[in-house]
């Protein structure tokens, strides 16, 4: 496992897909400019927390959240604190600060949302101080549009939320939007003259109400652990290094996220709603969200279920990361009680297995394996089953390292789990009872820290995903890929597109059992499309199938390896649109077991 020095030297850059909650792509890129981050030495004495926390909240809660993405009686859906923007309703300044008139939060508990943060298993709490709408949550004496001033409620919930979470015993921090403000002049994206019809500039806004209310949220809130600045799009450097240096005077132990811009960042953070499958190096997180919305939204029901947090932040944290979960309380300040209650329940189980994400090592695999995903602590290896085999067999590809043994982590303790070699690679019998387990896990005991080979295992019971991220590209484009499903609702992936006519993506795999697998692609293209897929030095198979505008899985035919070992498989598409088709990935599934200790040829 890294030391937090070692990771916190290390060098960052922010992949291209960087993501605040943008209109659009292009805009997105704007906002985002240079935001390289080089973490220095000297910032190991930071983060500690955050390096080995590895969950904490987000909240996204301001006058937007009243609104509840419905204005004049029509639903807007997507992200609801950017319901001010054009490509949301366009409420115009003036109508929209005037709702500030009528928030009056007085169901906001700051003690129940601590709680709820300590009894979900996070380790600090990030929420918005303002946000792009320029609305202050908090008690500024800089400006008059904020929630003492110009509500209502009179009341500053920030030092209610900063005093709860010292009381529960969590960190605590600002989300601050430090570029964009769409209703004090100068603002990005604000208004371009004053209340007097003057013409104002950035310098305007800078100076007379960003530093000015930076430096209030970090001298009037005890301790922060975080200050979180967002989209600084083409913000000049010389304003960040401002609040930079605002931000070191007032709170020498404060983490700056990376989203600052301009490298000036202590971490990074990558796109959001973004759990990315390969581990990435030095301090980074994933800000995701429980349900669709950033923001309360009335329609969003879309609730995580306590599995899917606890897959996304394991998988999180499996890839090296740090995992900040959002809630938007409603306009009244309560929490949406679905959201509120998986995380209560993802929590008690990481109140039984602590080890698997607070201070835990990523994957030595360095992706997820077809049944789950693995963290590390020492000698010790964390197999958080997410799909258990029908049959109970769990297999671990390319393990080098000797198991002294294996147990799974019950509430009341632990059950031995039996293991043996195959090969070169490691079976595991789970007992009957993890069945019914949220997620169960095995600890695994090795000899020394583990030692593995990386090489794709093709798992011989349950299906095993090859994404086009892991495979070597000849004769068509390899790129990262983002949509919004809904606006600000944000996807990602990697695609390989325009098909030359031998192009390739080829990946190498470790095959324990060989038979016939059943190939299904993943992929969107227009009309139908002929695909190959082929094992070097064995069969090909080819097959047309439809294409959609949306990723779907299509199956090919079924595909022989003939020995174990290794084998290289290869796809192309080789007649159709070529030049649109995007491959995403490749599925193989066992079956029909030709292996000689298979105790039947029939169907799995």
């Amino acid at each position: 496992m890294m030391s937090l020095y070692q990771r916190s030297a290390c060098l960052i850059a922010l992949a291209s897909a960087l993501l605040p909650h943008p209109a659009c792509a292009q805009e997105m890129d704007k906002m985002w400019g240079d935001s390289v981050v080089k973490l220095r030495a000297e910032d190991a004495s930071r983060g500690q927390l955050f390096a080995d926390g590895n969950y904490a909240m987000f909240i996204h809660w301001g006058l937007y959240s009243q609104l509840g993405n419905k204005v004049d009686g029509k639903t807007y859906y997507g992200i609801g604190e950017w319901i001010m923007n054009k490509r949301m309703a366009g409420i115009p300044v003036p109508e929209y600060m005037d709702l500030a008139k009528t928030f009056n939060p007085e169901k906001f508990d700051a003690k129940a949302i601590a709680q709820l943060a300590k009894d979900a298993g996070m380790k600090y709490i990030i929420i918005t101080s303002k946000h792009h709408d320029g609305f202050a949550m908090f008690d500024s004496k800089s400006n008059d549009f904020n929630v003492v001033k110009a509500t209502p409620y009179k009341h500053d919930p920030m030092k209610d939320l900063a005093k709860a979470c010292k009381e529960v015993g969590i960190g605590f921090g600002f989300y601050y939007s430090h570029n964009q403000d769409w209703t004090f002049p100068g603002g990005n994206n604000g208004p371009a003259t004053d209340a007097d019809g003057k013409s104002a500039n950035f310098d305007d806004y800078f100076l007379k109400k960003c530093l000015p209310q930076v430096k209030e949220i970090t001298t009037e809130y005890g301790p922060i652990e975080i200050v979180w600045f967002d989209t600084p799009g083409n913000m000049p450097k010389k304003y960040v290094e401002e609040l930079v240096a605002v931000v070191r005077k007032n709170q020498p132990n404060a983490m700056i996220c990376g989203r600052a811009g301009h490298g000036l960042g202590d971490y990074q953070s990558i796109g959001d709603m973004e759990v990315p499958i390969e581990n990435i190096d030095g301090l980074w997180e994933s800000v995701d969200t429980t349900n669709d919305s950033w923001a309360y939204a009335w329609y969003d029901t879309n609730w995580k279920t306590p599995g899917e947090i606890l897959r996304r932040l394991i998988s999180t944290v499996a890839r090296g990361g740090t995992y900040m979960l959002n809630i938007g309380p409603r306009g009244d300040g309560s929490v949406p009680e679905h959201a509120a209650d998986s995380l209560r329940c993802s929590g008690e189980w990481i109140k039984r297995h602590p080890a698997v994400v607070y201070g835990a090592a990523p994957s030595p695999w360095g992706h997820a394996l077809p049944w789950g995903d693995v963290t590390v602590r020492d000698n010790k290896l964390f197999l958080s089953v997410f799909d258990r085999p029908t049959d109970g067999k769990l297999h671990l590809p390319g393990l080098k390292t000797e198991i002294r043994s294996a147990r799974w982590l019950t509430a009341s303790g632990s059950q031995p789990v039996t293991y043996q070699r195959d090969g070169t690679w490691t079976c595991l019998t789970l007992p009957p009872g993890t069945l019914n387990a949220l997620v169960p896990v095995i600890e695994v005991t090795l000899a020394a820290p583990p030692e593995v080979d990386r090489t794709f295992g093709i798992d011989p019971k349950g299906p095993t995903e090859l994404d086009v991220h892991f495979a070597s590209v000849k004769g068509a484009t390899r790129n990262s890929k983002r949509w919004m499903e809904k606006f600000g609702e944000w996807k990602h992936t990697v695609e390989v597109t325009d098909w030359k006519a031998d192009g390739a993506a080829t990946w190498e795999v470790d095959v324990l059992r060989p038979g016939n697998y059943r190939v299904d692609l993943t992929y969107t293209g227009e009309k139908r499309l002929v695909w190959r897929v082929a094992v070097e030095g064995g069969q090909s198979i080819q097959n047309q199938q439809n294409a959609s505008p949306i990723y779907q899985s299509f199956p090919i035919g079924w595909l022989e390896f003939t020995t174990p070992g290794r084998h290289r498989i290869s796809v192309g598409c080789i007649d159709g649109n070529t030049t649109t088709a995007s491959l995403k990935s490749l599925r193989l599934t066992l079956v029909t077991d030709l292996s000689p200790t298979s105790d039947s040829a029939s169907s799995q």
